[in-house]
């Protein structure tokens, strides 16, 4: 095109976009936050992967918790609510067919919802800290869950999780030298958003060894080499529970290190907790943050931000981008402007407001959807608890690797030994071990994982993450793949 200010080349059915060299706006004068910000999630190799998809092959995402994407059938009850909250009345509640269409119950609820929303219905803008409705009903399930009051108006509906811990962190943080301490490995839109911000991230190390647990001296080392060595201000600590990506379910004990430690340090505590649902090992339970911080001696004071999301659990509605965040004790001025950065996006989107409040009041037994709903939630946990086993199982039975059970979340992580070789070519790409590993398994059996290393880990690790969400024909062939593979890439790297 005549006058065109760009050279447009493509790849697969990717446009690059390539600025003319006068740009004022280029590399170097752009933000050097966002340059150097990284989220490995979406990184290298899935960028690859949708190369590869592109020109015809077929590609098997393990490399994000997207369960949809990959085959998981949504909830009945949900999408038919969701449905009548959308149509026009006329086409919906109030049409005279309606109890043919859907259960009574589906139909009363989608009525209560409707008027919560308001006669503007599901177009139109909210309260920039979610609907009140919706917010009483998370409010209900906290209290029900841990036993101890939460408050409708401590609650943010935001856009899933993410956006409200990128909320959080920007309130926390105001200059270089402020900290978030991390745990290693993280899920990394923690990094990513410390990094975007201009901020430190200050890891703690999870003991593999010990199934990813969590001591208090390794939390007061990395606080004391941050703080007296570095000069760091700790503002927060994140925690993720159950694990991302190392798949442990925390104790009780665990979490109690973890809020004392934060209590007596003065650290805000940042409590991950989208998987909370996700617990497959009988002998493990999730024990929220917030319980532990009411319970224990010491922490009366202790300032918890919670998290959580539609996208995990059963439900996986992760395109409907529903989230939320209860706060506890935290300083009422803080709050307020917390909530004008939740005015300057007008508010979450309408979809995930509701579905947060169906995640967290489901039909009951006894109302009619129930039978069907109970049915089809238990159907998915225990395939999820299936999947979780035979991957671990499997990873494990292949020569040269290690993985510690996934007792919950949606991840295994294993651990991967490489021949000297291939340590040595990776250097010479300037690729980490793991990233080359991670594209050669995907070129040779069209299966995408993460590199470990985009989650951080200790010095010479080199490993993977992977979800255990494609059907359970598919996951039982890729176990099979991971085995040939890894068989070929030693094969390939061997000493002579």
């Amino acid at each position: 095109m005549a006058g065109s200010q760009f050279i447009v080349s493509r790849q697969g059915d990717t446009n690059t976009i390539n600025p003319k060299p006068d740009h004022s706006w280029n590399k170097d004068t752009m933000s050097q936050n966002l340059r150097s910000m990284q989220y490995a999630v979406r990184g290298e190799v899935v960028i690859r992967a949708d190369e590869l998809a592109a020109e015809g092959r077929k590609i098997i995402y393990t490399n994000i918790g997207n369960p949809q994407a990959v085959g998981q059938k949504p909830i009945t009850y949900y999408r038919q609510v969701l449905a009548l909250c959308d149509l026009p009345a006329e086409c919906g509640i109030a049409n005279p067919q309606v109890s043919s269409a859907f259960p009574d119950d589906v139909v009363a609820r989608a009525i209560e919802m409707r008027s919560a929303i308001g006669p503007a219905g599901t177009g139109a803008y909210t309260n920039s800290q979610g609907i009140s409705k919706f917010r009483d009903d998370v409010a209900h399930f906290i209290t029900a869950r841990d036993g101890h009051v939460s408050y409708p108006s401590n609650i943010f509906l935001t856009n899933g999780a993410s956006s409200a811990i990128d909320s959080v962190l920007t309130g926390l943080i105001g200059k270089n030298s402020d900290a978030i301490m991390i745990p290693i490995p993280q899920y990394p839109i923690y990094s990513a958003i410390i990094s975007k911000l201009g901020a430190r991230q200050v890891g703690y190390y999870l003991d593999e060894e010990k199934g990813w647990a969590i001591t208090e001296r390794e939390l007061e080392g990395s606080r004391t080499a941050a703080v007296e060595r570095d000069g760091l201000d700790i503002r927060a600590l994140a925690l993720i529970n159950p694990g991302n990506p190392t798949g442990q379910v925390l104790s009780r004990e665990d979490i109690e290190i973890i809020c004392k430690f934060c209590a007596k340090h003065d650290i805000v505590l940042l409590a991950d907790e989208v998987y909370q649902k996700n617990v497959y090992n009988e002998t493990k339970e999730f024990v929220s943050a917030k319980k532990v911080a009411v319970e224990t001696p010491g922490c009366e004071n202790l300032q918890l931000i919670s998290f959580h999301s539609t996208s995990k659990g059963f439900i996986g509605e992760c395109g409907r981008r529903g989230g939320m965040m209860e706060l506890h004790n935290i300083d009422p001025y803080v709050q307020t402007q917390l909530y004008k950065l939740a005015s300057s996006g007008l508010c979450s989107g309408v979809a995930g407001q509701m579905m947060m409040s169906l995640m967290v009041r489901p039909p009951l037994p006894g109302e009619e959807s129930y039978e069907l709903f109970s049915k089809e939630e238990n159907a998915i946990f225990e395939s999820l608890k299936r999947r979780a086993v035979s991957l671990v199982q499997g990873l494990n039975a292949i020569d040269g690797m290690t993985c510690n059970p996934s007792d919950g979340a949606m991840y295994a992580f294993p651990r991967v030994e490489l021949p000297p070789k291939a340590l040595d070519d990776a250097a010479a790409h300037e690729k980490t071990p793991d990233t080359m590993y991670a594209l050669s398994l995907l070129e040779e059996t069209g299966i995408c994982v993460v590199p470990a290393s985009g989650f951080g880990q200790k010095e010479g690790r080199i490993g993977f993450r992977t979800t255990f969400l494609p059907p359970e024909d598919e996951l039982n062939k890729a176990i099979v793949e991971f085995k040939r593979h890894h068989e070929l890439f030693c094969e390939k790297y061997a000493s002579t």
